[in-house]
C-alpha cells in the first residue's frame, strides 16, 4: 500500500487527516501528519520527517503531501522526494487527500495522478447554474 505523509503549517495536515477520517468512517492506515510551526528549525523538522518515511512505507512508496510549495513544509516535502520512490503533490486539499487515500493498492504513480486529480476537479466555481438544485 503506498504511504502517505503530509508535510504542512501547523495543523493543517492532522485536521485534514482527521476529517478525512471522519468522512471514511475510519483511520486510513500508514498515514501519518507532519505540522511546521513557524519558530521550528526546519533541518530539525527535516530530521523528524525522514525519521516518520519509514512509518508509513512498506515499500510500495510513499506520497508525501504539502499544503504550499515554496514555503518552508513545501521546502521540506522536497528535500524528502526520491524519483519512484517518494513522490510529492503540493495544494493540500480535502478533496485532494480523500482521492489518493482512495484505492492505494496501485502504483505510486497512480496514486500520484489520483491526489493531482482531486486537487483540481476539488476546485470549483459554485452558482445557481451550476448548483441548480440548491435550496434557496
Amino acid at each position: 500500500m503506498i504511504g502517505i505523509l503530509i508535510v504542512s503549517h501547523g495543523a493543517t495536515g492532522t485536521d485534514l487527516l482527521a476529517t478525512a477520517a471522519q468522512v471514511l468512517g475510519e483511520q486510513p492506515r500508514q498515514v501519518l501528519a507532519l505540522g511546521v510551526s513557524r519558530d521550528e528549525n526546519p533541518e530539525r523538522v527535516l530530521g523528524h520527517a525522514r525519521e516518520l518515511l519509514p512509518q508509513v512505507d512498506d515499500g510500495a512508496g510513499v506520497l508525501v503531501l504539502t499544503d504550499m510549495f515554496g514555503a518552508t513544509p513545501g521546502n521540506i516535502a522536497v528535500r524528502l522526494l526520491e524519483d519512484g520512490h517518494v513522490e510529492g503533490v503540493a495544494g493540500l486539499s480535502l478533496p485532494m487527500l480523500l482521492r489518493a487515500l482512495a484505492q492505494r493498492e496501485g502504483t505510486l504513480a497512480a496514486t500520484v495522478q489520483r491526489a493531482l486529480s482531486g486537487g483540481t476537479e476539488g476546485v470549483l466555481h459554485m452558482n445557481r447554474d451550476r448548483c441548480c438544485d440548491a435550496k434557496r
